[in-house]
């Protein structure tokens, strides 16, 4: 699965958000489940950034969300990102997608 986090960040604070970035991205790597990871930063616009991650499968991804060191290291910065949805499914050649559909409660 792929996890894509995207930020705002004025300028003048680039500089700093970059290492507060790289930590959390340091705390998800050391995390069971965590394939790779990537920062960047928009050509057009530099006050957007992008966290992407990719993991074995969601669980591995939310385990790792769960950890006291990612916590500690990585969600402060996380919780920044823009509110949309972050997680996506990989989509190859011959495989069946997921469908949306309503949870049970029980």
């Amino acid at each position: 699965m792929l996890v894509v986090n995207r930020f705002n960040v004025p300028l003048e604070a680039g500089s700093d958000f970059r290492e507060q970035l790289q930590t959390a991205l340091d705390a998800l790597a050391d995390r069971p489940g965590f394939l790779q990871g990537t920062i960047g930063r928009n050509l057009d616009d530099p006050t957007l950034w992008v966290l992407t991650t990719q993991w074995q499968h969601v669980g591995a991804y939310r385990r790792a969300l769960s950890s006291y060191e990612v916590k500690l290291r990585a969600v402060p910065i996380l919780s920044r990102a823009v509110d949309e949805p972050s997680a996506y499914e990989v989509v190859e050649p011959g495989t069946t997608l997921n469908e949306a559909s309503a949870r049970s409660l029980g």
